[in-house]
Formats: structure tokens, sequence, C-alpha cells
């Protein structure tokens, strides 16, 4: 358990004191920080585009940054249809991005393939990138997307932080 001081509160000058751990703090900056990476392939990603708008606002939860570079994004968000020839190129750009990383399947096509059952839709991204939440809807709206990104802010809280211990670093 770490101490951390907080500024002054209260009239008499009291430093406020919180007891709290060192993963805490580090999940608590996570979930507060995410950096989407979009990913938009058919009719979902509008409503994806529409959740950062000002009548959304989805920075107010965090997550508003939208980045274009996989090494700059921490979630992803698969929002639409998949076929096989784009798979591949999801599972790239996943790859790409550092760790920690979550994923976000957006929409029926993306969870299960929706009616789009033929050789040439994949019947769901989990198939090739492991997914973290499940939003569903054809298409979901953006307060399903938000939602989605409240599940896994609170699954971020739920995590353990790898601290290495002083004799493994000495060996690494």
């Amino acid at each position: 358990m770490g101490l951390i001081q907080i500024g002054r509160h209260e009239k008499d000058g009291e430093l406020d004191i919180i007891t709290t751990s060192l993963e805490k703090v580090v999940n608590w900056a996570r979930k507060g920080s995410l950096w989407p990476m979009t990913f938009g392939l058919a009719c979902c990603a509008i409503e994806m585009i529409a959740a950062v708008s000002s009548r959304y606002d989805m920075d107010r939860y965090g997550a508003g940054v939208f980045r274009a570079s996989p090494r700059q994004s921490d979630l992803m968000i698969v929002a639409g249809t998949v076929c096989r020839r784009m798979a591949p190129v999801i599972r790239k750009i996943y790859d790409q991005m550092p760790e920690p990383k979550y994923v976000i399947a957006m929409g029926s096509c993306a969870t299960s393939g929706n009616i789009y059952d033929s050789y040439s839709v994949v019947q769901g991204v989990d198939r090739f990138v492991p997914v973290d939440i499940y939003v569903p809807g054809c298409p979901p709206t953006p307060e399903a997307l938000f939602d989605g990104i409240l599940k896994l802010q609170e699954r971020i809280m739920q995590k353990r932080v790898f601290v290495k211990q002083p004799e493994q670093v000495k060996n690494a």
C-alpha cells in the first residue's frame, strides 16, 4: 500500500491523505485515458463517429481521442462487417498496438456476422483477435457504445498490474 498526499481541502491547512495501492492508481489512469483505434467498416462506423460528436461527446468517458496509428492506441473498436480479406489486416493492426490493448466488437456484424452467412464474411472478429466487450445492435446506438466503454473500464479496474521483483530485474 502506498500513501498519496492530495492538496489542501480543509480550511485548517491539514493535508488530506488517501491510502491506495499502486495497482489501483495505474488502472484508474488506464481506464481514464483510452485511445481508440478506429476501424469502421460499415454502417456501425457512422454510429461510432456520431459518438464523438458534440451531441454525445465520448471524450467525457476518457476515450475521445481517436488515433489513426495503431502504435498510439490501446483500444480497437471494430465496427461493421468484416470480410475475409480484411481479417489479416485487422490482425496485423492489432499486433502493432502496445500492451495493454483492448478490443470492442461493435454491432451484430462484428460480433457474429449477422445475416451475412457467406464464405466472404467472417462470423465474428473473435475468430482472429481476442474481444473484450461485445456491443450488440444493428447498428448499435452511441449510447450502446458508451455502455461498452463503461463495461471495459470496469474490467480495466479489476486487472492485475505486473510489477517485476528486484531479482527478476537483475536476471532480465
